[in-house]
């Protein structure tokens, strides 16, 4: 008894276990939230598990973080470890810039929810104007079917900068609101 007493690391060890706590509660408590969302929504089950993803993802970067932080690893150490991470992923991902835009803009298309599989829209385009069903929602893009039937991928995150008209809902939805 007396060597845990005598434990240098305890405040440490006791530490960590709270934030793996933490994360585990804030982990499981975020995806019935987001369940619960997507069920009152309407949202699709890929969709909904594609956002618990991500929102797992930076739950648990921000455990490591706090962890890294909690035994004490110098601050010059992991400032010269996180620079020298953004810098090689800054490079590398300079020309994919556009991937974090549509995922980014995939999580706010799911929680504001203008539009959902099925609906016909018309996106207000100068060069390119589209109409057409829905037919996906996926992370990167969403799937367009034309009335001539070409199936286009439009990226997220034009859909989040142009203009867009609901043209129709599904009929079962008109019928509801009838």
């Amino acid at each position: 008894m007396l060597k845990f007493i005598d434990n240098p690391y305890l405040h440490e060890e006791i530490a960590t276990l709270v934030v793996l706590l933490l994360y585990v509660i804030l982990r499981i408590s975020i995806a019935k939230i987001v369940t619960r969302f997507a069920r009152l929504n309407e949202v699709l089950e890929h969709r909904t598990n594609l956002i618990i993803k991500y929102i797992n993802l930076l739950l648990g970067i921000l455990a490591i973080i706090s962890i890294t932080i909690i035994w004490g690893v110098k601050k010059d150490q992991i400032l010269l470890f996180i620079s020298s991470v953004f810098a090689v992923v800054g490079v590398a991902s300079f020309a994919q810039w556009s991937i974090l835009s549509n995922i980014t803009a995939g999580i706010i298309l799911f929680f504001s929810y203008p539009f959902k599989i099925g609906d016909k829209i018309k996106i207000h385009d100068k060069e390119y104007p589209i109409e057409g069903e829905i037919e996906d929602i996926k992370a990167f893009y969403v799937v367009l079917k034309t009335s001539d039937g070409e199936m286009v991928t439009y990226p997220n995150n034009l859909l989040m900068q142009k203009g867009i008209s609901v043209v129709n809902k599904p009929l079962e939805e008109k019928e509801f609101f009838d």
